[in-house]
This record gives C-alpha cells, structure tokens and sequence, in this order.
C-alpha cells in the first residue's frame, strides 16, 4: 500500500481519484483549498490538507512521503463562472509549482488532468483554435491548459509526469467499467468518445501503478 496526493480533490475528477485509491487500498492525501468546505472527503485511509498547488513549499509539504501526485485542479468549477477572472498563468504556475515541490520530496511520478481542447484535429488544426467544437469564451481557458503543458514539455526535471487528457463527454454520473482507449494528440471522434468520471481515475490509478507512458500527453476515452 502506497501513498498518493491528490491536488483538487475537492472537485469531480479529484473525487473520482481519490474514490478509485481508496478501492485499491492506497493512502491518500487530499489536498483542497479550503478544507472547511470538503469535510466530508475524510475517510479512513483518506487526508484532509489545505494547500495551493502554485506554491512550490505546499507542494513539497503535501507530497512529502507520498509515491505519486495527482493534479487535478481547476481555477474554477466551470465555465458557467465565466472566464473574466482566469489568471492565464495559473497552470504555469501550478507545473512549476508541482516539479520543484515534487523534486524536493522525491516523488517521482506525477498525473495531471487534461484538457480535450488541447488535442489537435485529423487535419493537425488544435481544437482551441476550430470554433465549431470549442466555442471562442472558452479558448482563453485552454491556452492557459496548453501554457502549462508547454511548460512541463520543456522541462528539464526528474519527475516522470504524464497529462491525461479526456473527451469533451465527461460524464459526472456514468458508471465505473474499468475500461479505456488510449489515444495520442489526436481528437477521439467528438460524436462517438466519452467517458466517466470514474474511468478516468481508473486509467490515472493505472498509470500511477504501472507507468506506461512517459513525459508525454495522450487522450484516454472509450
């Protein structure tokens, strides 16, 4: 048994992790904001911290002893929050935040959430940059995604980090099957790719258990 951190664990994907961990028998630390707010997350085997995942010592804090973190925060909880109050910097921040906090504590494997808007089209075109499957309030949003996978892409680190990237059909309440596709840069078909919340932790609880990709960003859907 092994422990894990969880960054964002307060909301939808942070949730599903966690859940997911705990069925595997892992230790987690969940780390929120505000802990007030997610009291009910505290279980047994399960942390509650507060941290801000920019800030490179409450990384270091939170991931002290742990075997692998998760990144699965959000500036906000959505797009019906509107965008006005978006640090475009934000993911930036958080991936260096992640790897010199991570590096500090040694631990060596990190999973980050992903964006689908940050896949590219059959054609090579980015879907950030196509209005017809993102609409144009959402794109300041995906760039700050993209800054930040940028940014750990250019790294010269040891943690060994891998973005999971869904489909635009994430489902909050679809049931756990235990079954996923893996997929490259490219968009899965927007009419046809789904998945649920808790198939996503699945594939990230596969990946912290035995890694299969590297330093690299792929799409995973069904």
């Amino acid at each position: 048994m092994s422990g894990i951190v969880v960054f964002g664990a307060g909301g939808r994907a942070g949730r599903a992790v966690t859940r997911e961990a705990r069925r595997r028998g892992h230790q987690v630390t969940a780390v929120v904001r505000d802990p007030r707010r997610h009291a009910g997350i505290e279980a047994d085997g399960v942390r509650l911290l507060g941290g801000d995942i920019t800030d490179p010592r409450a990384v270091a804090l939170a991931s002290e002893g742990q075997h692998a973190a998760v990144h699965a925060v959000s500036p906000f909880t959505g797009p019906e929050r509107g965008f006005a109050g978006l640090d475009p910097e934000f993911f930036v921040k958080a991936a260096e935040a992640l790897l010199r906090g991570l590096t500090e504590t040694r631990t060596h494997r990190l999973l980050a959430v992903g964006l689908f808007a940050n896949l590219k089209t059959p054609d090579g075109t980015p879907v950030l940059d196509d209005p017809a499957l993102l609409p144009p309030p959402i794109r300041p949003f995906a760039l700050a995604h993209q800054a930040g996978l940028d940014r750990l892409r250019e790294a010269d680190t040891p943690v060994d980090w891998l973005v999971l990237t869904p489909p635009a059909r994430l489902e909050r309440d679809a049931p756990r099957t235990g079954r996923y596709r893996v997929g490259g840069d490219t968009v899965p078909d927007p009419a046809t790719a789904r998945l649920s919340y808790a198939d996503l932790a699945v594939a990230v609880l596969d990946e912290t258990e035995t890694p299969r990709h590297h330093r690299t960003r792929v799409s995973v859907y069904t």
